[in-house]
């Protein structure tokens, strides 16, 4: 990561972005490739990381703040300084591993709520960097899970959406005060 999206690992009081709740349409809108990475995707991504460390969160998606495109940062370690975030532009799953892994799961866009989602436990992704370049990753545990999450919002799907035990789920939601008419289950 360079200096050109480099933001400090901090809360700001006033993040530059909101971030939209189950229920909001633009959550379900599939997000569109990104063409080329400029000035202003590069502006992005630096209010989309100001806006997730402010939240406490380790992943964001753009259509989570009402942008409809293919960019994800996510950063599994956002109390370590020296560990820079990861940017994916238009990312693509390449690979799965056929063995699952069971995580629980939370979003910024549902806050309160965490449940179990089971995914593959190993992916190869594919994706554009902060600077437009091809990049291959493997990964696995807590990246593997977040990296599938956050493909899922460019895809229009919340991870409350792949959640098995509909009652817990419901009970959740409700405690929290959202509505399960807003899950579309593809568990």
């Amino acid at each position: 990561m360079t200096a050109e999206v480099l933001v400090e690992k901090k809360k700001l009081a006033k993040p530059p972005l909101e971030i939209y709740r189950l229920g909001d349409r633009v959550l379900r809108q599939p997000a569109k490739r990104i063409a080329k990475v400029d000035a202003e995707i590069k502006q992005l991504i630096r209010e989309m990381l100001q806006t997730m460390y402010s939240a406490d969160g380790i992943g964001l998606a753009a259509p989570q703040t009402a942008v409809n495109k293919q960019l994800i940062v996510i950063d599994c370690d956002p109390e370590e300084a020296a560990t820079p975030p990861l940017v994916l532009i238009n990312p693509v799953v390449k690979q799965a591993s056929r063995d699952l892994s069971v995580t629980q799961e939370g979003c910024l866009s549902i806050p309160g709520v965490y449940m179990d989602v089971k995914r593959p436990a190993a992916i190869e992704v594919s994706y554009k960097d902060e600077h437009g370049r091809p990049q291959k990753l493997d990964a696995t545990g807590l990246l593997a899970c977040c990296i599938q999450h956050e493909i899922d919002h460019l895809n229009g799907v919340l991870f409350v959406d792949r959640v098995e035990n509909a009652l817990l789920l419901n009970e959740a939601l409700a405690k929290h005060g959202f509505s399960a008419q807003a899950v579309k289950s593809i568990a």
